[in-house]
């Protein structure tokens, strides 16, 4: 295999890649991939570096008096090299075969945790210097106002991120099948973490005990994604993979609905939030995230709810 070709294969598809993915984290990613390859590092232990790696830099957006702007710039570059980190982790997953579930729940608690400590650094930035279009100190006076900016703006964010996640596993079952999607099943899951005990099995079922409320709340949202999963595992067997015919179908009505999910990532959100801070209005980014994402979401929810009952009446038809 040519390193193109591997490349190429470390790729999850080019239905769900994002434009400026694929000509800067994916490669970066790529090579940081071949290097740990060499090294022995495992998947895991990426991840867990980008964590701290995306929190430090988090931290530094905080920092807003002139002669310590330079450290929001550190803080960009930071969270940029975590994010091809992030990169290389799923793509030395798929080269060496090194899928797990624990991977793919780190995978997610790295972007959150890396969230969290920028939504932190900006409320405390705020509290401490306001911005030029409210006025300095402003918030310092109405504190509540920017807690409750960036705790639904961390809400938001977290709901964003897990919907997005949960159309783009659906789509790559229609694409790859079973074996090219990460999609469960909550039922599965919550079978499993019953039969796990706390005492033996603590650090086995914690993770899990979250991973299970995170795919439960994806499945109350998508009534209609669930009853189509349920058609067709009444109809092909669990798992089973639909006619090339009906997975075609179903591809073409849920592509144009990928760039959305990308939206609904990192790219998109982090580059409004590097804008914020640039102009140092802080603020800005969390009423990006709450209006104009969350619009988009609703937007997302309500057509791709719209296709699965399209799709449902076909296989019942």
């Amino acid at each position: 295999m040519t390193l193109r070709e591997e490349y190429q294969a470390s790729l999850k598809s080019s239905d769900t890649e994002e434009w400026f993915d694929l000509h800067f984290h994916r490669p970066l990613g790529f090579l940081w991939a071949k290097l740990f390859e060499k090294l022995g590092v495992s998947p895991n232990a990426i991840t867990v570096a980008s964590i701290f790696m995306g929190v430090v830099g988090g931290i530094m957006l905080y920092f807003h008096q002139p002669y310590l702007a330079w450290l929001n710039w550190v803080g960009m570059l930071l969270i940029t090299w975590a994010d091809t980190f992030d990169s290389a982790d799923g793509q030395l997953a798929r080269m060496t075969q090194q899928y797990s579930r624990m991977g793919r729940i780190l995978d997610g608690v790295s972007g959150d945790l890396w969230f969290a400590a920028i939504g932190f650094a900006l409320v405390f930035r705020e509290l401490d210097f306001g911005d030029s279009l409210t006025g300095p100190h402003y918030f310092a006076q109405h504190e509540w106002q920017i807690w409750a900016l960036g705790i639904l703006s961390g809400a938001s964010h977290a709901l964003q991120a897990a919907m997005a996640d949960c159309y783009r596993q659906f789509h790559l079952f229609f694409l790859k099948g079973s074996q090219g999607s990460e999609l469960e099943s909550a039922a599965k899951l919550r079978e499993q973490y019953h039969e796990l005990e706390w005492g033996r099995n603590f650090w086995s079922k914690l993770p899990l005990f979250f991973y299970l409320g995170y795919t439960s709340n994806q499945e109350r949202m998508t009534p209609n994604m669930q009853r189509l999963r349920a058609a067709l595992n009444e109809k092909y067997g669990e798992n089973g993979v639909p006619s090339q015919e009906f997975r075609d179908y179903f591809r073409k009505l849920s592509l144009p609905l990928m760039k959305y999910t990308n939206i609904l990532t990192f790219n998109t959100r982090i580059i409004a939030c590097f804008i914020a801070v640039t102009i140092n209005m802080p603020w800005l980014y969390f009423a990006f995230e709450i209006v104009v994402l969350n619009l988009l979401l609703i937007y997302m929810v309500l057509r791709h709810e719209g296709i699965c009952k399209k799709a449902l009446a076909r296989v019942n038809s």
